[in-house]
Protein backbone atom coordinates (compact mmCIF):
# COMPACT_ATOMS: atom_id res chain seq x y z
CA UNK A 1 0.00 0.00 0.00
CA UNK A 2 1.65 3.17 -0.88
CA UNK A 3 1.00 6.27 1.30
CA UNK A 4 1.05 9.42 0.13
CA UNK A 5 2.07 12.52 1.93
CA UNK A 6 -0.14 15.44 1.51
CA UNK A 7 2.43 18.45 0.62
CA UNK A 8 0.76 21.00 2.91
CA UNK A 9 0.72 19.79 6.82
CA UNK A 10 -2.34 20.15 8.33
CA UNK A 11 -0.87 22.12 10.69
CA UNK A 12 0.54 24.97 8.38
CA UNK A 13 -2.81 24.84 6.56
CA UNK A 14 -4.53 25.63 9.70
CA UNK A 15 -2.33 27.92 11.18
CA UNK A 16 -0.82 29.81 8.25
CA UNK A 17 -2.84 29.07 4.87
CA UNK A 18 -6.24 30.15 6.24
CA UNK A 19 -5.48 32.91 8.25
CA UNK A 20 -3.29 34.49 5.05
CA UNK A 21 -6.31 33.66 2.84
CA UNK A 22 -8.63 35.92 6.00
CA UNK A 23 -5.95 38.45 5.85
CA UNK A 24 -5.75 39.04 2.63
CA UNK A 25 -10.03 38.96 1.83
CA UNK A 26 -10.47 41.54 4.91
CA UNK A 27 -8.03 43.88 3.39
CA UNK A 28 -10.13 43.79 -0.67
CA UNK A 29 -13.06 43.89 1.23
CA UNK A 30 -12.17 46.91 3.64
CA UNK A 31 -10.62 48.96 1.38
CA UNK A 32 -13.41 48.43 -0.99
CA UNK A 33 -15.91 49.46 1.81
CA UNK A 34 -13.63 52.85 2.76
CA UNK A 35 -13.83 53.43 -1.13
CA UNK A 36 -16.94 53.52 -1.10
CA UNK A 37 -17.81 55.28 1.47
CA UNK A 38 -15.58 57.78 0.23
CA UNK A 39 -17.52 57.63 -2.73
CA UNK A 40 -20.68 58.20 -1.50
CA UNK A 41 -19.37 61.35 0.69
CA UNK A 42 -18.64 63.19 -2.68
CA UNK A 43 -21.78 62.52 -4.18
CA UNK A 44 -21.32 59.96 -6.58
CA UNK A 45 -24.03 57.17 -6.96
CA UNK A 46 -23.25 54.79 -9.41
CA UNK A 47 -19.89 53.36 -8.05
CA UNK A 48 -20.51 52.71 -4.43
CA UNK A 49 -23.00 50.01 -5.35
CA UNK A 50 -21.21 48.19 -7.99
CA UNK A 51 -18.44 48.35 -5.44
CA UNK A 52 -20.70 47.13 -2.46
CA UNK A 53 -21.44 44.29 -4.77
CA UNK A 54 -18.43 42.96 -4.36
CA UNK A 55 -17.00 43.46 -1.33
CA UNK A 56 -20.18 41.83 0.88
CA UNK A 57 -19.12 38.65 -1.69
CA UNK A 58 -15.30 38.65 -0.13
CA UNK A 59 -16.79 39.78 3.30
CA UNK A 60 -18.89 36.63 3.42
CA UNK A 61 -15.96 34.33 2.62
CA UNK A 62 -13.92 35.72 4.97
CA UNK A 63 -16.45 35.29 8.05
CA UNK A 64 -16.99 31.80 6.65
CA UNK A 65 -13.57 31.20 7.08
CA UNK A 66 -13.66 32.39 10.80
CA UNK A 67 -16.60 30.73 11.40
CA UNK A 68 -15.13 27.44 10.29
CA UNK A 69 -12.30 27.85 12.35
CA UNK A 70 -13.86 29.22 15.74
CA UNK A 71 -11.18 27.32 18.05
CA UNK A 72 -8.02 29.59 16.04
CA UNK A 73 -6.90 32.07 18.03
CA UNK A 74 -4.62 33.15 14.67
CA UNK A 75 -7.48 33.73 12.22
CA UNK A 76 -9.32 36.36 14.94
CA UNK A 77 -5.65 38.16 14.39
CA UNK A 78 -5.51 37.65 11.24
CA UNK A 79 -9.66 38.89 10.79
CA UNK A 80 -8.72 42.12 13.01
CA UNK A 81 -5.43 42.71 11.11
CA UNK A 82 -6.79 42.49 7.53
CA UNK A 83 -9.55 44.95 8.84
CA UNK A 84 -6.90 47.72 10.35
CA UNK A 85 -4.70 47.23 7.34
CA UNK A 86 -7.89 47.42 4.90
CA UNK A 87 -8.94 50.48 5.85
CA UNK A 88 -5.53 51.99 5.60
CA UNK A 89 -4.69 51.01 2.19
CA UNK A 90 -8.73 52.40 1.21
CA UNK A 91 -7.42 56.01 2.81
CA UNK A 92 -4.51 55.86 0.83
CA UNK A 93 -6.20 54.82 -2.76
CA UNK A 94 -8.38 57.56 -2.09
CA UNK A 95 -5.60 59.83 -1.38
CA UNK A 96 -3.74 58.86 -4.44
CA UNK A 97 -7.27 59.38 -6.16
CA UNK A 98 -7.91 62.91 -5.11
CA UNK A 99 -11.22 63.07 -5.71
CA UNK A 100 -13.71 65.78 -4.99
CA UNK A 101 -13.61 70.17 -4.83
CA UNK A 102 -12.31 71.89 -2.44
CA UNK A 103 -12.74 75.24 -1.12
CA UNK A 104 -9.97 77.12 -0.04
CA UNK A 105 -10.62 80.71 1.74
CA UNK A 106 -7.37 83.09 2.18
CA UNK A 107 -7.18 86.04 4.18
CA UNK A 108 -4.53 88.13 3.87
CA UNK A 109 -3.37 92.12 5.06
CA UNK A 110 -1.05 91.93 1.56
CA UNK A 111 -2.31 92.67 -1.33
CA UNK A 112 -3.25 89.61 -3.40
CA UNK A 113 -3.21 91.15 -6.35
CA UNK A 114 0.04 88.72 -7.80
CA UNK A 115 -1.68 85.27 -6.47
CA UNK A 116 -5.25 86.52 -8.08
CA UNK A 117 -3.66 87.23 -11.04
CA UNK A 118 -1.89 84.06 -11.12
CA UNK A 119 -4.84 82.01 -9.66
CA UNK A 120 -7.05 83.69 -12.91
CA UNK A 121 -4.18 82.94 -15.63
CA UNK A 122 -4.41 79.64 -14.74
CA UNK A 123 -7.88 79.38 -14.96
CA UNK A 124 -9.13 78.96 -11.85
CA UNK A 125 -12.04 80.98 -10.73
CA UNK A 126 -11.29 83.77 -7.78
CA UNK A 127 -13.53 85.82 -5.88
CA UNK A 128 -12.27 88.54 -3.57
CA UNK A 129 -13.69 91.09 -1.65
CA UNK A 130 -12.65 93.60 1.38
CA UNK A 131 -12.62 92.41 5.09
CA UNK A 132 -12.13 93.75 8.67
CA UNK A 133 -10.26 91.62 10.74
CA UNK A 134 -9.10 91.51 14.29
CA UNK A 135 -5.79 94.06 13.88
CA UNK A 136 -7.73 95.73 10.82
CA UNK A 137 -8.37 95.77 7.01
CA UNK A 138 -8.12 92.28 5.51
CA UNK A 139 -8.75 90.95 1.89
CA UNK A 140 -10.27 87.96 1.22
CA UNK A 141 -9.73 85.38 -1.43
CA UNK A 142 -11.81 82.26 -2.13
CA UNK A 143 -11.77 80.00 -4.68
CA UNK A 144 -13.17 76.14 -5.34
CA UNK A 145 -10.46 73.91 -7.13
CA UNK A 146 -10.25 70.32 -7.91
CA UNK A 147 -8.48 68.09 -4.78
CA UNK A 148 -5.63 67.24 -6.85
CA UNK A 149 -4.51 70.52 -7.55
CA UNK A 150 -4.94 71.93 -3.75
CA UNK A 151 -0.97 71.21 -3.16
CA UNK A 152 -0.25 73.38 -6.03
CA UNK A 153 -2.32 76.18 -4.92
CA UNK A 154 -1.11 75.77 -1.92
CA UNK A 155 2.42 76.30 -3.02
CA UNK A 156 1.50 79.46 -4.53
CA UNK A 157 -0.28 80.83 -1.92
CA UNK A 158 2.98 80.75 0.25
CA UNK A 159 4.85 82.25 -2.78
CA UNK A 160 2.72 85.41 -3.07
CA UNK A 161 1.42 85.95 0.35
CA UNK A 162 3.79 83.88 2.90
CA UNK A 163 2.17 84.87 5.78
CA UNK A 164 -1.84 84.94 4.60
CA UNK A 165 -4.52 82.73 6.39
CA UNK A 166 -5.97 80.37 4.63
CA UNK A 167 -9.00 77.24 4.94
CA UNK A 168 -9.27 74.72 3.24
CA UNK A 169 -13.20 73.06 3.26
CA UNK A 170 -14.41 70.15 1.17
CA UNK A 171 -17.44 70.62 -0.93
CA UNK A 172 -19.91 68.26 -2.44
CA UNK A 173 -21.26 69.75 -5.01
CA UNK A 174 -20.95 73.13 -7.01
CA UNK A 175 -23.05 74.47 -10.18
CA UNK A 176 -21.04 77.09 -12.92
CA UNK A 177 -17.50 76.88 -11.59
CA UNK A 178 -14.51 77.77 -13.30
CA UNK A 179 -11.79 75.23 -13.18
CA UNK A 180 -8.79 74.41 -15.15
CA UNK A 181 -9.83 72.06 -18.09
CA UNK A 182 -7.26 69.34 -18.00
CA UNK A 183 -7.08 65.89 -19.70
CA UNK A 184 -7.72 63.05 -16.82
CA UNK A 185 -5.05 60.10 -17.67
CA UNK A 186 -3.68 57.01 -16.17
CA UNK A 187 -6.03 54.06 -15.10
CA UNK A 188 -8.76 56.70 -12.59
CA UNK A 189 -9.10 59.08 -15.04
CA UNK A 190 -12.57 58.06 -15.61
CA UNK A 191 -13.65 58.41 -11.96
CA UNK A 192 -13.21 62.51 -12.48
CA UNK A 193 -15.60 62.34 -15.79
CA UNK A 194 -18.36 60.27 -13.09
CA UNK A 195 -17.59 62.85 -10.66
CA UNK A 196 -18.23 66.19 -13.42
CA UNK A 197 -20.75 64.62 -14.73
CA UNK A 198 -22.62 64.34 -11.64
CA UNK A 199 -21.48 67.97 -10.37
CA UNK A 200 -23.70 69.28 -13.56
CA UNK A 201 -26.98 67.14 -12.97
Amino acid sequence: MIIVEPLISPFVFTFIIVPLLIFGARICDMSLDTLRVIFMSKGIKYLPPFIGFFEVIIWLVAIGQVMNNLTNVVCYIAYGAGFATGTFIGMAIEEKLSLGLTSVRIITKKDPAELIQYLRAHDYGVTSINGEGGTGPVKMVFTIIKRKDLAHVVSMIKVYNPNAFYSVEEVKSVAEGVFPERPSSGIFGWFYFLRRNQVRK
